[in-house]
C-alpha cells in the first residue's frame, strides 16, 4: 500500500441526501486543496477523516492513512494533525505548556523540556516558553499551535482555512511555514481554503466541491 492519504470512495450525505463524493490519494509531502462554496462539505470532510462527524451525517467509503484503514478508528489514535481558523490555545497555560500538551505520553521531563525548547526555536521563538500566549502576535500564536500540533507526531495534516485571519504578508510566511514544515516531515496535507492563493501557494492539486 501506498504511502500518504487515501480517500477511497468516500461519500456523506445529510438527511439521505448526497452531500459530496471524495476519490483521492495525496502523497507524502503534498498538498490537496479543497475548494468550493460554504456549506457544500468542505469541513465536514475533514471531520469525517477526523473520526468527529456528526451524527446527522452517514458516510461511506475508506481512509486510509500510510497503509492503514483509520475509517472506524476512534479520533484519538488516528494520528491526523488539524489546523483550524483559530489558534486554539489555552489561555490558562504558558507557551510551554500548552505545547507539553501536544507531546505523546512517556519520556524524562527533562527530554520534554528539550523537544519543546527546539520546538519554539525552530519557528524563531526560542524562550518564549513561559509567555503567556494573551501577549502573543497573530502570527506568533500561529506558530505555537503549529508547533504543538506537530509535537504530537501526526502522520497527516489537515488545515482547515488555518490562513484566514491572517493580514495578506503574515498569511504568506505562516502559509510558507506550514507547508515547509509538512514537506520536511512528509506529511500528506488536505487544505480547505476559499483563497485561490493559498492554492497556487499549496502547488498540489485541487479539489473543487459543488
Amino acid at each position: 500500500m501506498d504511502n500518504g492519504l487515501t480517500l477511497r470512495n468516500v461519500t456523506i450525505a445529510k438527511d439521505a441526501k448526497p452531500l459530496l463524493a471524495v476519490d483521492y490519494h495525496i502523497n507524502p509531502g503534498e498538498v490537496l486543496t479543497v475548494m468550493g462554496p460554504s456549506g457544500v462539505g468542505k469541513s465536514t470532510l475533514l471531520s469525517y477523516i477526523t473520526g468527529t462527524l456528526a451524527p446527522d451525517f452517514t458516510a461511506q467509503g475508506q481512509v486510509i492513512l500510510n497503509g492503514r484503514d483509520i475509517s472506524a478508528s476512534p479520533s484519538h489514535i488516528r494520528r491526523v494533525g488539524i489546523l483550524f481558523q483559530d489558534d486554539l490555545l489555552f489561555p490558562h497555560l504558558s507557551v510551554g505548556a500548552n505545547l507539553a500538551f501536544g507531546l505523546l505520553p512517556g519520556g524524562s521531563q527533562t527530554a520534554r523540556n528539550e523537544k519543546i525548547a527546539q520546538a519554539l526555536d525552530e519557528v524563531d521563538l526560542a524562550g518564549f516558553a513561559e509567555r503567556d500566549p494573551a501577549t502573543l502576535s497573530g502570527g506568533q500564536k500561529a506558530r505555537v499551535a503549529l508547533m504543538r500540533m506537530l509535537l504530537s507526531e501526526p502522520e497527516a495534516l489537515l488545515l482547515d482555512e488555518p490562513f484566514s485571519r491572517l493580514d495578506a504578508a503574515l498569511r504568506a510566511q505562516i502559509r510558507d511555514m506550514v507547508f515547509a514544515r509538512a514537506k520536511a516531515r512528509a506529511l500528506p496535507v488536505l487544505m480547505v481554503t476559499h483563497d485561490a492563493e493559498d492554492a497556487t501557494a499549496a502547488g498540489g492539486g485541487i479539489l473543487t466541491l459543488r
